[in-house]
Order: structure tokens, then C-alpha cells, then sequence
């Protein structure tokens, strides 16, 4: 009586033999194998870089905000128009010693009224003669000894306004660089003069920039009393009403906007707005959120690409080694040993990008900041487990190819078909 055949050892796939295989498998086509990681390293290097670029930034901001919008309090004049001719405009709501009254405030340094003079109309020349095409768009403002204080102006020849200036009414103008360029005026020495509706006004001062109202790098600024007397009141409108600019010292600025109205009217506190400055904190969230959500979808991006090259790369490399698959299950191996086997492969690719990355991903912020000269910042909890989201991209890519080698029909294999 013949004896029934005993069954072999099962088979078993080692832990460390798996890791050669996978590896072997990966080294087999160095060329392809670098290409298909392309796409994890890129998306966890951008991964890496978006947020240590963000963290760093934000750390910038709260320590470079820039100073002159947390110094910097705006009141802007809603005048009462009850009792007006149609088209007149309302006197400003400003008392004439706003500047004084605001500067009485603890922690005020350099307050003034300034408003921009309607120029519909009007025609900005350096001669009587001239057609007023190099004053075409130039921005004419009106402003106080204060409020000139509180832009704090950079000159680059001659003087500011004064308060002789002011009170005398004199017809003089201040330019800004690019209107003395464009008008013609180069040297000061021999009191030039522009025209502003066929009157003159001599040139007393050019500035170069402001610290405060940047807007008035493109324009021209007269004394308010003479604006008062040749162009009447402010107009109406956030671009023409009349405003008042407080200049405070660090860390003052949201007691001295709580007090500024009550300062400047008792009496009709409901005319004016004033507007404090912007929490840098605030303003650090939101640079951070869009930065962050901005990259971290260009970078979800790079990993969905790397994730499909894997995939592709892993399912070629099924097809290709269809004989070696059945070689293997008839040898011994188990479905869930080739299984393992090219999802190891596809972990490691997967594993191998998101070192790379990471690692270029760091080069990139400390580059920057070196550049920039900051403080790289990289948050540990979001840079050391970086790696494993190429692994995570490397095990989902293999999964499909890995249950298709899984399946392979051992005879057909060995025949060569697929």
C-alpha cells in the first residue's frame, strides 16, 4: 500500500530576505527607479520646505511688523451736509487747532489734517504757458504743520512746511521726487516755481519718501490754509474727505485711538471715524494660513503624481517579471509572499523619496534664511515624520500592483503569459 506524501515545510519569507528582495528589485533599474521617486521628493520636499518657509515667515513678521502701521491712527471726517446747496461742500468737521488738541494726547508725537484737493480740472505746469501735460495725474494734497510732522518726509533738497508757511498762507508747494522730475524742477537755488490752475506756487522743498501716506509719493503738498482759500473745502468721499494722521509711540496707538474723537469734538463725536492699527498677530495668522494652505496644495499635488509614477513603474515591473512570479509560487511562495514582496518594493521607492525630499526640503529653508538673513524655524513635529508620508505614498501606490502579482496564475506565468 503505497504511503500518502507527507506535506513540505511551508514556506516562509524572512523579514530580512523580503528587505533584500525589495531592494534588489529597486537597484535593478537604478534609472527608473530615480525617476519614479521624482515625484515624492518633490512633494515631500515641498511638504518640508511650505512649512518651514511659513513658520519661518511668520516668525519674521512678528519681529519685523513694520512698526509705522502699529505707530499709525487715521480719523476720517464724515461732515454733516443737513442745511447744504445741492453739489456745495460741507466745511470739515476738524476743529483749526486739531493738530494742537491731538497732540495733547498722551503718547501722540506728530498729528495733523491732510486731504486730498479735487484737480478735475485743474492744470499742474512748471509755466503759465504750458499745456499741463507733464502734470497730467500728478495727486495735489492739502495738509497741516502736524500732519507733514506725522509723514515724517525725507528730503532731498530744501524745507518742509512750516507753521509760518501755514498761518501766513503762503502760496509755496512741496514736491515729491517724482512730480519735481516730471515738471521739470532740478535744482532749488533759484526758487522755482510751479503752476496749479494758472497760478504760481514756488517750490520750497523736494522729498524723496515718507514714512507715512505713500500715496503722496506721486503728488504735490500745500499748506491746508492756502488749500482752504484757492479750493474751498475737502470734497466728499474716502478719496477726498479730509483726515486726520496721528503719529504715536510704540505700543500707543490703541489708547490714543480710543481718545482721539472725544479730543477732537466733544461735541459731535459721531462725525469722525478713527481707525486704529492692525493687530500684527492677526495679520500673522492670516500670512501663515495662506501661505500654508496655498504650498501645502501644490505640494498634495507632487505627492499624487509621485504616487501614480510609483503605481505605474510598480504594475510595469509586475508585467515584466511575470515568469520570476511564477518561478517563485512554483517553488514554494505564497500569494501573500509576492504580495509583500513588490509592496515592499513600492514602500521602499515610496520610503527613499520622502528622504530625499526632506532632506531638500530642509536645504531649501535654510537657504532662504540664510539669504534673507532670518531665523530658520523648522517645527520637529512636522520635519522628523516628513519620511513616512513618502513611505505612506509608496504602500497605497503598490497596493493595486501588488494584488495583481498576488493573482498571477502560476502556469501561465511559467509559459510566459500574462
Amino acid at each position: 500500500m503505497a504511503r500518502s506524501a507527507l506535506p513540505g515545510p511551508a514556506a516562509r519569507l524572512g523579514l530580512r530576505d523580503l528587505l533584500a528582495e525589495a531592494l534588489a528589485g529597486v537597484l535593478q533599474r537604478p534609472g527608473r527607479s530615480v525617476l519614479t521617486m521624482l515625484g515624492t521628493v518633490l512633494g515631500v520636499g515641498a511638504f518640508v520646505a511650505v512649512l518651514g518657509l511659513t513658520a519661518t515667515a511668520s516668525g519674521q513678521i512678528g519681529r519685523q511688523f513694520d512698526l509705522t502701521k502699529a505707530t499709525t491712527v487715521t480719523v476720517t471726517d464724515n461732515p454733516s451736509q443737513e442745511g447744504l446747496a445741492p453739489g456745495a461742500r460741507p466745511p470739515t468737521s476738524f476743529p483749526p487747532d486739531a493738530d494742537a488738541r491731538a497732540g495733547r494726547i498722551d503718547g501722540v508725537s506728530a498729528a495733523g489734517v491732510w486731504w486730498r484737493v479735487p484737480t478735475d480740472g485743474l492744470r499742474i505746469s512748471a509755466s503759465p504757458t504750458a499745456d499741463g501735460a507733464a502734470g497730467q495725474n500728478l495727486a495735489l494734497y492739502a495738509a497741516t504743520p502736524g500732519a507733514i510732522a506725522a509723514m515724517a518726509p525725507t528730503l532731498a533738497a530744501g524745507v518742509t512746511l512750516d507753521r509760518y508757511a501755514h498761518q501766513a498762507r503762503l502760496p509755496v508747494v512741496l514736491l515729491s521726487r517724482a512730480a519735481a522730475s516730471r515738471l521739470g524742477v532740478t535744482r532749488l537755488d533759484a526758487q522755482p516755481a510751479v503752476f496749479i490752475d494758472g497760478l504760481p506756487y514756488t517750490v520750497i522743498g523736494v522729498y524723496q519718501d515718507v514714512r507715512r501716506l505713500p500715496d503722496t509719493l506721486l503728488g504735490m503738498i500745500v499748506p491746508s490754509t492756502t488749500a482752504l482759500d484757492r479750493f474751498g473745502n475737502p470734497g466728499l468721499g474716502e478719496d477726498q474727505a479730509a483726515h486726520l494722521l496721528a503719529a504715536t509711540r510704540v505700543g500707543a496707538a490703541p489708547v490714543v485711538a480710543r481718545q482721539l474723537a472725544a479730543a477732537l469734538r466733544p461735541d459731535a463725536v459721531e462725525r469722525l471715524t478713527v481707525t486704529p492699527p492692525p493687530d500684527p498677530h492677526t495679520l500673522q495668522d492670516h500670512v501663515t494660513s495662506d501661505l500654508t494652505g496655498l504650498f501645502l496644495a501644490l505640494a498634495a499635488i507632487c505627492l499624487v503624481v509621485g504616487a501614480v509614477g510609483i503605481a505605474n513603474t510598480t504594475l510595469v515591473a509586475v508585467l515584466e517579471r511575470t515568469e520570476e512570479i511564477g518561478l517563485r509560487r512554483s517553488l514554494g511562495a505564497r500569494t501573500h509572499h509576492v504580495a509583500a514582496q513588490f509592496l515592499t518594493e513600492s514602500t521602499a521607492l515610496g520610503s527613499l523619496g520622502g528622504l530625499v525630499g526632506t532632506g531638500l526640503g530642509v536645504l531649501v529653508v535654510l537657504t532662504v534664511a540664510a539669504v534673507r538673513e532670518w531665523s530658520a524655524v523648522l517645527q520637529p513635529l512636522a520635519t522628523l515624520p516628513a519620511p513616512l508620508i513618502g513611505s505612506l505614498v509608496g504602500l497605497l501606490a503598490g497596493l493595486y500592483p501588488a494584488v495583481r502579482a498576488a493573482r498571477t496564475d502560476p502556469l501561465r506565468a511559467l509559459r510566459g503569459g500574462r
